[in-house]
């Protein structure tokens, strides 16, 4: 009886000091894990394919390929090109970094001038100026194209130089100038 209630008494009492409470978490004891081991070491392979092994490409494909990298600088450039017009694969089209904030450029420029700009599809017509005595007449032309109010067309005619209207064709950007010029306001094309 008495030896019961002495193992009672240590097995509790080594037993409270390890006591695992809903806070504690027993995967970074001591006695769970042991430090006296190394953490394995994985080998990765040199470059992960995603898709899995892949078979070895056929002679053909080899053949190929050396024939490809035997080829002059010049008809390696026209390679590209061709696969892609006899492929039918759509053609990139190249981004701009207009409304980007690239930074400060610090790079170095080239001495190469610039190729050919692609022309301009999207035009703004901007009022410089206008007559004193024309501000009705182009008030009601500005009213005209950009169906404002009488008060709005108003506020924005007295705010020149401003821009009317964005996005235009150039063939309805030069009209909307030439009618503000036969109103008496000085227009222009941005």
């Amino acid at each position: 009886m008495k030896l019961a209630a002495l193992l009672r008494r240590i097995n509790v009492s080594a037993y409270s000091s390890r006591t695992i409470r809903p806070h504690q978490c027993r995967r970074f004891c001591a006695d769970v894990a042991p430090t006296d081991t190394k953490p394995k070491r994985y080998k990765y392979p040199e470059v992960y394919d995603p898709y899995g092994p892949r078979p070895p490409p056929s002679e053909k494909i080899v053949q190929l390929a050396e024939k490809i990298a035997t080829l002059p600088h010049a008809e390696l450039k026209q390679i590209g090109p061709t696969l892609q017009l006899r492929l039918r694969h759509p053609k990139l089209q190249i981004m701009s970094a207009a409304g980007l904030n690239m930074g400060q450029q610090t790079g170095a420029t080239s001495g190469k001038p610039e190729e050919k700009k692609a022309e301009k599809t999207a035009f703004d017509v901007k009022l410089e100026k206008f007559d004193a005595a024309a501000k009705i007449k182009v008030i009601k032309e500005v009213r005209a194209f950009t169906n404002l109010g009488l008060k709005e067309a108003k506020d924005l005619v007295e705010k020149a130089p401003i821009v009317l209207k964005q996005g235009l064709t150039k063939e309805e950007a030069n009209d909307i100038i030439e009618k503000l010029k036969a109103a008496g306001g000085v227009a222009v094309m941005e």
